[in-house]
């Protein structure tokens, strides 16, 4: 399935699954079963639920819509915990000057710093170094800690994609990144959740491509991931419990603007896509703070 959380025109918020095979029509999962809550984290945490989210979007009487009528919210609303990765493609860690690492450099972002599929990325007033960085994303659907590499991707509730907009010059005020990294809305986040069963395990081998202005930045494959998503999982669930819906940015290819000569930064009126395979595409328009 592909799940998705959205606001209508009359302000009401529901669920939303794409139909199979179209670009448009989908699902309002909330108007077919009324016993299902118009939360997609309460959704994806719940097997029982998500069998009725499955009936719902084969009923052949299910309440039909066209997302061009909507406007979509991120996939999760206000995530626990959203934990991210830096340097987790060998390319990016070089042109950034670093070696190959032998550990992720983790960082945290704030639900704040999320912004919607077809949302504004905000180039915040004090800043001209927008940069645009082409990630997957990944939701948790149960609690998990101490995970094996053989059990870590049953606690995948879906994957998405993620725009890790950095502030650059704040990013390296400090030797944490956390601050250039945690501006309001810079973080784009959707369209939908992606059901595992639609993709490869650890969506291995997909080919991810951030575009700005219909200009390639950016283009590698996951296949490239120096921590695989179960690898990142073991990782990060022998420090931390992992919740449902929380969610995980497994790091950037190389490509992005700072390290291009000259720099590359997005401004208001900038078109930022992202598009991984099996997946979507997560678009974006730059606007000032």
């Amino acid at each position: 399935m592909r799940l998705f959380s959205y606001r209508a025109s009359d302000s009401k918020e529901s669920v939303g699954a794409l139909i199979q095979g179209s670009d448009n029509e989908f699902i309002d999962l909330c108007s077919t079963d009324t016993q299902l809550p118009n939360s997609l984290q309460l959704i994806i945490q719940d097997e029982q639920l998500m069998r009725r989210a499955d009936a719902a979007l084969k009923n052949p009487k299910a309440v039909r819509g066209n997302i061009k009528s909507i406007a979509f919210k991120t996939p999760i609303d206000r995530p626990g915990k959203i934990v991210c990765m830096g340097l987790n493609y060998a390319d990016h860690a070089k042109e950034g000057g670093n070696a190959r690492p032998e550990y992720p450099s983790f960082f945290m972002r704030g639900p704040s710093s999320l912004t919607p599929h077809l949302g504004p990325i905000i180039k915040p007033r004090v800043s001209d170094k927008l940069d645009y960085e082409a990630e997957l994303a990944f939701v948790v659907g149960k609690k998990a800690r101490h995970l094996t590499l053989d059990n870590a991707l049953d606690c995948v509730a879906g994957y998405s994609i993620f725009n890790d907009g950095s502030i650059r010059d704040y990013q390296r005020k400090t030797t944490q990144w956390t601050i250039g990294k945690n501006f309001d809305q810079t973080g784009a986040f959707g369209p939908w959740l992606v059901t595992p069963d639609e993709l490869p395990a650890g969506c291995n081998g997909l080919n991810i491509q951030s575009r700005l202005n219909g200009q390639v930045m950016q283009n590698a494959n996951t296949k490239d991931f120096l921590w695989g998503i179960a690898e990142t999982i073991v990782l990060i669930s022998e420090c931390m419990t992992l919740e449902p819906g929380d969610v995980v940015i497994t790091g950037t290819p190389a490509g992005v603007g700072y390290a291009r000569t000259p720099p590359v930064f997005m401004k208001a009126g900038d078109i930022c896509e992202i598009e991984i395979e099996s997946i979507g595409i997560l678009r974006n328009t730059i606007a000032d703070e």
